[in-house]
């Protein structure tokens, strides 16, 4: 038999629960979007404007675009796809030129990097690899190290993986890890504050984990690939990772001790037999399979292909005909693609003319981010060509009075968190990073460190069920009361926005990401 790329029955994903008052309230968000977005392009339509005509036109279809992503009456990818078509349609934009960003380099890395990611999960490399790092002697049955470790994990994947991803490989498992502690606990009760920590962990720290590589969540290549098209400064997978490494990594332990403080483990807590579900686990995945091997194989060489312009860089300086040469012959987007195509070649099973990913497969990566990321990068685009953003620009520098750099990436950071608490991340980083790019440049600023405050700010999501998938995910577990996400999403937006500036502020200048 093929070794199908699905998850296992005994771990299903979970799924989102909403309450019936929940419900309610997306059915009559979703009907008042399909009205307010129409009527809100309509009235800026009609308003007296001192743009352009076509600039005119892009703001009134902008804000049907916005109240669209924002509300949901339709898929975010379907009006993603309309936005640009609807730009052609009022006349703002050439076919030619407005489609072209579907073509953009970075949407192959995300292909690529999908159906890596496709395989890992389907293979269950990514559960094998977790439940190996938790049978370690060193986290043993101490909850504080199982906390930890669990978090750790998550984050890792999910440098990798999709956020999603990575919270519900990791959600069973930490459920079972919850279940063996509470045959273990004294006092009735006492798990419960440790059982709120370990979920809040599993979901933030798949958020932080995804700032980690280029890779690791939309927004990361829409800020990159925006900061590209407007300011000709490439970033690319080795120097992100030099920015967004030492971020995850003070975030991961502020995360920590946050919630050891805030959900602590008490005393009947200190002991389990936590070790024994670890190796039940591992004995059920059973021994290594020819998929994981190969899909082992597809991922190392796509981390090679990634980072081994940067140690060229290192060696040879970044300008160097050897960096330039493999820019030139193998960018980030075709290394994806040829270390994906081997999952197509490997066999699972060389007599049945198996692989180790089908077609089939692969057409179940996530599509819609990568319609999502083409359309936001078109009108993006075309925010700056029609002069739109400088327009926008200009009266937010007159609004705010901020005009220094760091004020800018301030005010970047606080927008990002705070409309990624409402929206998609990946919605937020489209509707935000345009606009303090022209922020920036009409200031007289370097529009990088804005643009990278505003790409940070949109993945750190933590107040709400509806903020970001893994905060969904976990809720549903009906472990966390409400009052308690928020509490502990306060807290976290807070820090994280300090630790964005501040990490920016050190490493931007050493970086010569000015």
């Amino acid at each position: 038999m093929q070794e199908k790329v699905e998850a296992a029955p005994s771990n299903p994903e979970p799924k989102e629960i909403l309450s019936e008052a929940e419900v309610r309230f997306e059915r009559w968000r979703k009907r008042v979007g399909l009205i307010a977005g129409p009527l809100a392009a309509l009235i800026i339509f009609l308003l007296p404007s001192s743009l352009s005509p076509e600039a005119h036109r892009l703001a009134a279809l902008l804000a049907g675009v916005v109240i669209f992503w924002v509300t949901e009456p339709i898929p975010i990818p379907i009006t993603a796809l309309l936005g640009p078509v609807l730009a052609i349609v009022l006349g703002i934009g050439k076919a030619d030129a407005v489609l072209s960003s579907f073509g953009n380099p970075i949407l192959f890395l995300f292909i690529g990097s999908f159906l890596i990611a496709r395989a890992m999960e389907g293979h269950r490399l990514d559960r094998r690899f977790s439940l190996w790092l938790l049978s370690f002697r060193w986290v043993g049955d101490r909850p504080t190290r199982i906390l930890w470790t669990l978090g750790a994990i998550t984050a890792f994947l999910s440098m990798w993986i999709s956020n999603t991803a990575s919270t519900a490989m990791m959600f069973p498992i930490a459920l079972g890890i919850l279940s063996s502690l509470k045959e273990f606990s004294d006092e009735k009760g006492a798990l419960q504050p440790y059982a709120v920590g370990v979920m809040l962990m599993i979901a933030y720290a798949a958020s932080i984990g995804g700032v980690g590589t280029p890779i690791g969540t939309p927004p990361n290549l829409i800020g990159i690939g925006m900061i590209a098209k407007q300011t000709g400064r490439e970033i690319s997978f080795f120097h992100w990772m030099l920015l967004a490494l030492p971020l995850l990594l003070v975030m991961y332990i502020v995360l920590y001790f946050l919630l050891l403080f805030l959900h602590p483990a008490g005393p009947s807590m200190r002991a389990g037999r936590v070790s024994e579900f670890i190796r039940a686990q591992r004995e059920a995945i059973g021994p290594w399979t020819r998929g994981q091997k190969n899909t082992l194989f597809a991922f190392l060489l796509a981390v090679l292909l990634w980072t081994f312009p940067g140690f060229l860089a290192l060696i040879f300086g970044p300008e160097g005909a050897p960096v330039k040469l493999f820019n030139s012959r193998l960018p980030e987007g075709a290394a994806a693609i040829v270390a994906a195509s081997f999952l197509f070649l490997l066999p699972t099973n060389w007599g049945r003319q198996e692989y180790t990913l089908s077609w089939r497969e692969a057409a179940g990566i996530d599509w819609g981010t990568i319609l999502l990321f083409g359309g936001g990068l078109a009108l993006g685009d075309l925010m700056f060509k029609t002069g739109l953003s400088q327009a926008v620009g200009e009266g937010l520098l007159a609004s705010l009075e901020i005009d220094s750099l760091w004020g800018i990436t301030a005010f970047a950071i606080g927008l990002g968190i705070v409309v990624s608490e409402l929206t998609s991340n990946t919605a937020s980083a489209n509707m935000i990073i345009p606009v303090i790019i022209a922020l920036a440049l009409a200031s007289g600023v370097s529009p990088i460190p804005p643009a990278l405050g505003a790409t940070l700010g949109a993945s750190y999501g933590f107040m709400l069920p509806i903020s970001t998938p893994p905060n969904a995910i976990v809720y549903g577990s009906g472990l966390i009361p409400i009052g308690r996400m928020v509490r502990a999403g306060v807290f976290f937006d807070l820090l994280g926005f300090l630790i964005i500036w501040g990490t920016l502020r050190l490493l931007c200048p050493l970086l010569g990401l000015m």
